[in-house]
């Protein structure tokens, strides 16, 4: 059985759990909590040099971190990878721009008001600040997307869907406004509607 590292507030994490529940696959749920640097410690740096979550563990002794890596390896020969090499290739595009242009800005945003501004807000507000443009512009190549097509590649429900919608959905905590992009919205609700979906909250689909 898998074994799947993660720390509960994590968009990154979140993909895994709902790509693994999505796919009806069982594995063990080990929370690690990165506020008590407890990814920073040697036995989960033993895992994970890099010290970041998530981790899947697929057999003993046999790891594999970054959640899109992750996402790629669970998602091999299902309908969440498509077969064809052009849609291959723009999942993986979106996959990159999950990663480069939408988490630094909307994710790290989250974090930062949540964990960070609410004990010193005046040494991060400024930094927030510096994120919002970014951020909005990501939302907005989304938005023009999502206004041609219901899902982000092939017209199809991917693991390209389950990246964005990881932190897309919770952008709100990171000060965005999503009412300004009615067709992320619609995504959203789509999405939230596909078989066995499961919340940010959850380690486990309720039964």
């Amino acid at each position: 059985m898998y074994k799947l590292y993660d720390f509960r507030p994590s968009g990154n994490g979140y993909k895994v759990r709902l790509l693994l529940t999505q796919l009806g696959i069982s594995y063990e749920y080990i929370e690690k909590d990165i506020l008590q640097q407890e990814t920073r410690r040697p036995d989960f740096l033993a895992i994970n040099p890099n010290g970041r979550i998530p981790v899947l563990e697929l057999e003993p002794g046999l790891y594999l971190s970054e959640s899109n890596a992750i996402l790629i390896y669970l998602s091999e020969g299902t309908t969440y990878l498509p077969q064809d090499r052009l849609e291959r290739a723009y999942v993986m595009q979106w996959l990159f721009f999950e990663q480069y242009s939408h988490e630094p800005y909307i994710a790290t945003s989250r974090f930062l008001l949540h964990y960070k501004a609410r004990d010193q807000p005046e040494q991060y507000q400024a930094i927030i600040e510096q994120k919002r443009d970014p951020g909005y512009a990501a939302l907005a190549v989304l938005e023009q997307q999502l206004s041609e097509h219901p899902f982000l590649v092939g017209n199809q429900y991917s693991i390209a869907d389950i990246a964005l919608y990881a932190y897309t959905h919770v952008a709100d905590e990171g000060g965005f406004d999503l009412t300004r992009f009615p067709a992320v919205l619609a995504w959203l609700a789509r999405v939230a509607a596909q078989p066995n979906h499961l919340k940010i909250t959850q380690a486990y689909a309720q039964k």
